[in-house]
């Protein structure tokens, strides 16, 4: 073996990137060496050795994008979609699956989808024993509309024997999803995670129950998605700002992340949540078997949305790396640091005259778009996938590899 950092020790060299790293706090351009599936080294002017160099000028070189809010148990549930069309198109490294699996069905996912898929797949396993079984294309049932529907000690159980996939609990809340049973939803949720000691992941809907009253219950390291949701039941009071509960939740350290999705991202909430300083803290699609055509798409869309509404290309990226893997509780994730697996999203940052539109029709004159040039999952190179959706809206002739 070697030393680290000898020439004849690298595999691959990702030459002259923009590396991103919020963890270690690099910043600028450097050379990225990969060896043995991890992250050898990073620095400049790095010797070339007998690896194989991936000139990456003009690039950005961010650790492997962490979608931490999918629907991929595919053909299984109604709403997932193919974790692998998903993952190319976007440059993700990890899917982390929202609740589409409940105890009753999470085995099938862990042995047909995840074990079948060269991404990492992890998930938040649902309180609801079924699952999300009936979300579809003109199909909405409520996993979550009865007690029996939500055995804590079932769920429980299942964690306990898949800790090395399963990193939270899921509930979705609001509206019919709830039904009559509302933040009783919720307090079996978090009996649930009290339990097991991992983070709850609440999907907030429409009221009742209200924004306030549920995210007033969540507990530090706890994730609301859907932050940005439209009204009713949007993060705002009538004057446009912040509700306090909010700030509260924020304070104690609950987590707020996008999951865009069909009905959860409105240009009047993000806009006026910014203005008001209150940025998200994570970024995700929420795709699922709508949300995947559009306006949502997928992460890279939806980090593209962002950084058109002002937010830097850094936070864009921690939000959608470093941060969802400390959220999960996998600070082995996430990061670029010498010894880290070597999961790695190279992007470019295109020009573009793209009109994004939120979930209710708003629409937004982009100048940017974010694209995928290259990926790395422990150490191995990625197929990468066009976006057709997006291509004819780039500046400056078409982006090839």
């Amino acid at each position: 073996m070697t030393e680290p950092g000898t020439a004849s020790s690298f595999d691959v060299l990702l030459r002259g990137g923009h590396v991103m790293d919020e963890r270690n706090g690099v910043d600028g351009v450097f050379d990225v060496a990969i060896s043995g599936g991890r992250i050898a080294a990073i620095g400049r002017d790095l010797p070339l050795g007998g690896a194989r160099v991936e000139n990456l000028a003009g690039t950005i070189v961010a650790p492997g994008l962490i979608d931490i809010h999918t629907h991929v148990y595919h053909k299984a549930t109604s709403l997932s979609v193919d974790p692998g069309m998903i993952a190319r198109r976007s440059a993700v490294t990890t899917l982390i699956d929202a609740g589409s699996a409940g105890a009753g069905n999470y085995d099938g996912f862990r042995d047909y989808v995840m074990a079948h898929s060269p991404y990492r797949i992890l998930a938040f396993l649902n309180v609801s024993f079924p699952g999300i079984f009936g979300f579809d294309k003109g199909v909405s049932i409520g996993e979550a509309t009865l007690r029996e529907m939500l055995p804590v000690d079932r769920c429980v159980a299942k964690i306990e024997a898949n800790r090395d996939r399963i990193i939270g609990v899921k509930v979705r809340i609001g509206g019919p999803v709830t039904g009559e049973l509302g933040l009783g939803a919720l307090e079996l949720a978090l009996e649930a995670a009290n339990a097991v000691g991992l983070p709850l992941m609440t999907h907030i809907g429409g009221p009742p129950p209200s924004y306030a009253d549920v995210v007033s219950m969540l507990r530090p390291g706890d994730i609301l998605t859907h932050c940005y949701r439209p009204d009713p039941n949007s993060a705002l009071d009538a004057q446009g700002r912040i509700l306090p509960e909010i700030r509260a939740a924020r304070e104690r350290g609950v987590l707020f992340d996008i999951a865009h999705g069909m009905g959860a991202f409105g240009y009047a909430s993000a806009e006026a949540a910014l203005a008001e300083d209150f940025p998200p803290d994570l970024i995700s699609s929420d795709v699922h078997v709508i949300a995947v055509e559009g306006p949502g798409f997928d992460l890279l869309h939806t980090m593209s949305k962002l950084l058109n509404c002002g937010l830097s290309l850094q936070q864009v990226i921690a939000m959608s790396s470093n941060r969802p893997a400390l959220a999960i509780r996998r600070p082995d994730l996430g990061h670029l640091g010498v010894g880290a697996i070597a999961d790695i999203t190279v992007l470019r940052q295109m020009e573009s005259n793209y009109v994004f539109e939120d979930v209710v029709g708003t629409q937004r004159q982009g100048t940017m778009l974010l694209q995928p040039e290259m990926v790395y999952v422990a150490g191995t190179s990625m197929e990468i996938a066009r976006r057709p959706f997006e291509e004819p809206f780039i500046l400056g002739g078409h982006h090839h590899h």
